[in-house]
């Protein structure tokens, strides 16, 4: 696959590579990483989001710029490389551009089902991430071009996109690449760790505090769900991108089989997570919501209000529930 990758993109020169909005570790890290990569090639490569990165991957970004696009973005580029979204919406304004420029664009990503009308696709819904699949695709041509800082791009977007590898979606192939990007950085586990994880803020924290005090359990207590609202944000001078993780502590409660979090962003609607720890595809129930991701983690938004958002999504969790439980042998 990705031998035919190299062979795709020598005809350009100009790359814009494109990471999708409300990014997290896997996009961030895989752009970054490729970015460093196609440019060691001698390709003229620029990064952009639409969306501001998250404190906690700032640090990331330092290995290659990544800026806000614009419609120059893609009309100045040779090609289009879109990383870690299955779908075009996912990487916001630049579909549009995209659609007026009519440059040849492709994807590598790991999520199920990709979106048709790409030139290329490089998909592989059983790579634990898009990092492992970047990191693949770099092997096979020179693995000698994985430096420290392109080695710690892709172990930062493997560990949050595997919850630090304990997802279903960790291989014993995952766990040799993450000990071949240690061993070609030179660097230990917690020099990442401590830049992903631990640096919240007072502020964090106390938002955590008052979105913990709404958690309710639903579905026979089979689904936990919490709730952030605008004020919670505002009376804690905190933003979306700081609930980052907050879903997971539901997620815990005992005899829990999946936790949805709801952030109520007024005019913006309500921001979904999901994520399962069982045979609950939370994929499946994104999507009747118009979003998606994986079977353990998706996201997905609803207009509100808030009360609408929540008991439309539970009523679409009860009929996966209820598929399930007759679908699990007795």
């Amino acid at each position: 696959m990705f031998k035919d990758f190299i062979k795709k993109i020598s005809s350009y020169r100009k790359i814009s590579v494109f990471s999708h909005v409300r990014p997290d570790g896997d996009c961030i890290g895989s752009q970054v990483a490729l970015c460093r990569y196609l440019t060691d090639k001698g390709f003229e490569v620029s990064a952009w989001n639409d969306d501001d990165i998250t404190p906690n991957m700032q640090w990331i970004r330092d290995f290659f710029p990544i800026g806000k696009p614009d419609s120059s973005s893609v009309k100045d580029a040779d090609l289009l490389i879109l990383m870690d979204g299955n779908a075009s919406h996912r990487f916001g304004e630049m579909a549009e551009w995209q659609n007026e420029a009519g440059k040849p664009w492709l994807i590598i990503d790991h999520h199920p089902d990709p979106e048709e009308g790409f030139d290329h696709l490089f998909s592989d819904p059983t790579a634990s991430s898009t990092c492992e699949m970047v990191y693949r695709l770099i092997s096979e041509d020179d693995p000698d071009l994985i430096d420290e800082k392109m080695a710690k791009a892709l172990y930062a977007g493997i560990i949050t996109d595997t919850g630090s590898l304990q997802f279903d979606s960790v291989t014993p192939e995952t766990v040799e690449v993450v000990a071949d990007l240690l061993r070609r950085g030179s660097f230990k586990p917690n020099e990442v760790i401590e830049e992903l994880y631990s640096n919240r803020s007072v502020r964090q924290y106390r938002l955590l505090s008052r979105a913990l005090s709404t958690v309710e359990l639903r579905s026979d207590n089979q689904v936990a769900i919490m709730s952030v609202t605008e004020g919670m944000l505002n009376e804690t001078d905190t933003v979306n991108a700081d609930t980052e993780g907050f879903v997971d502590y539901p997620l815990r409660i005992s005899g829990v089989k999946a936790a949805v979090i709801f952030k109520d962003l007024g005019e913006d609607g309500v921001k979904m997570s999901l994520r399962s720890r069982s045979d609950v595809d939370v994929n499946v129930w994104a999507r009747e919501l118009g979003g998606g991701g994986h079977k353990k983690a998706a996201g997905a938004w609803h207009p509100g209000p808030l009360s609408k958002a929540i008991s439309e999504t539970i009523e679409i969790g009860n009929k996966q529930l209820k598929r399930d439980k007759k679908t699990t042998p007795s």
